[in-house]
């Protein structure tokens, strides 16, 4: 095949595979979510934009329904919430999530929450609360199986979701309880992150004069709402041996249900990433928490 200079012909090769991928990184890296969404593919579900969930107009999620036929009872839902330090993120961005979960037979909600400079601590996750519990309300109408909602997120997102599973008096605004939902997932998120170093996110939390309760890791107990905490081993954005291995075992020792995963070849923007189809080999993450989905029940 390779005829008399196999090593050249192996070397040509690898260079015809390395610079395609190299320009697919730098692209992703110019441009990340704009080229993961155009890669995405509609047939696997249909979509929904706009769809409003409160009355301000960061109130607003796009629907992802599966295009496969529904299970009986309806699909599992998830809402998920993106990243992006509360100062930045559109849910247009994040087609390829909504694609990606919808093609596992997920029906998927990305909403948008309202960002700093506009509010600050605890305002973002009032309106992530708003959004969760139109999820838990309108999942049978939507096709979704009321009793397999789970919030999710990504990063900032992470702490969204965590902290509406966690900490009941969010959704309890909302005449919810975290006890109608089969499960919670967290992607690289902070939830032990006192003192911040970050300094965009600094004044979200009102740095140095943090307001009481902003931890995660404060409201584990042993009724905690079961979970999928997912990290890349090599973060260098969030600790995740503090963050995500910190909060496991906090669960862990109070009792509660929590599945891990730690990633290799990931860092904290790709673990996401990972959720489009050109990156899905990068590491198993969709695989890991569509598998939690589809094991979850919802608690008696």
């Amino acid at each position: 095949m390779f005829g008399k200079s196999p090593l050249r012909a192996i070397k040509l090769f690898c260079l015809w595979l390395i610079l395609p991928l190299a320009a697919f990184g730098l692209l992703l890296t110019l441009a990340p979510s704009p080229t993961l969404n155009a890669l995405s593919i509609g047939i696997t579900h249909t979509r929904t934009d706009g769809v409003a969930y409160g009355p301000l107009p960061r109130h607003r999620l796009d629907i992802y329904r599966p295009s496969s036929a529904a299970p009986i009872g309806g699909w599992p839902v998830a809402v998920f919430f993106y990243g992006g330090s509360w100062n930045r993120g559109e849910r247009a961005d994040y087609r390829f999530v909504g694609e990606a979960l919808a093609s596992r037979g997920v029906l998927t909600l990305v909403a948008d929450y309202r960002l700093y400079p506009e509010v600050r601590y605890p305002d973002f996750l009032s309106d992530c609360a708003l959004a969760l519990a139109y999820g838990l309300h309108d999942a049978a109408r939507l096709g979704g199986n009321p009793k397999r909602v789970f919030v999710m997120g990504h990063s900032a997102g992470a702490y969204n979701a965590a902290m509406l599973a966690l900490d009941a008096r969010w959704l309890q605004a909302t005449g919810h309880s975290p006890t109608e939902l089969a499960g919670w997932v967290g992607l690289a998120g902070p939830y032990d992150f006192l003192p911040i170093k970050n300094p965009d996110v600094k004044p979200v939390f009102f740095h140095p004069n943090y307001p009481t309760g902003t931890q995660t890791i404060a409201y584990v107990g042993r009724d905690s709402l079961r979970g999928f905490l997912g990290a890349a081993a090599s973060d260098d954005l969030i600790n995740p041996q503090r963050n995500t291995l910190g909060l496991a075992q906090r669960l862990r020792d109070a009792g509660a249900s929590v599945r891990v995963k730690m990633y290799e070849r990931v860092n904290h923007m790709t673990l996401i990433g990972t959720f489009a189809r050109p990156l899905r080999w990068l590491a198993p993450v969709l695989d890991d928490v569509v598998g939690f989905v589809n094991d979850s029940t919802r608690s008696p």
